[in-house]
């Protein structure tokens, strides 16, 4: 922002040093260019503030719903796990029979 405004005044005064007018004219356009600057970056400041306000308003709206989703998600894992978890201890267990106990009469 401080550069912005640098460049600005640099500009400005690049201009009017250059301009074709005579060189009383010129300090009194620089005289009260110098005086509107405070109010300009003053201005500029306000915007800033406002959209920088807003764009933090927006993110933390978006974190908000972010938070919902990931504890939904867990949630739902959580809950699929339990029910696997009760799937596998109520399910009778299967004998797995070796190839040597089959041939076993």
């Amino acid at each position: 922002m401080g550069g912005m405004l640098f460049g600005a005044a640099i500009g400005t005064l690049s201009g009017l040093l250059v301009a074709p007018q005579t060189s009383r004219q010129t300090r009194r356009i620089l005289k009260k260019s110098a005086q509107a600057l405070p109010e300009i970056a003053e201005d500029v400041s306000s915007s800033v503030q406002i959209q920088a306000d807003r764009l933090s308003a927006s993110a933390l709206k978006n974190w908000d719903e972010t938070l919902d989703r990931l504890r939904d998600a867990i949630a739902a894992g959580m809950e699929a796990t339990q029910q696997e978890r009760e799937i596998l201890t109520t399910k009778p267990e299967v004998e797995v029979s070796s190839e040597a106990g089959d041939r076993q009469p």
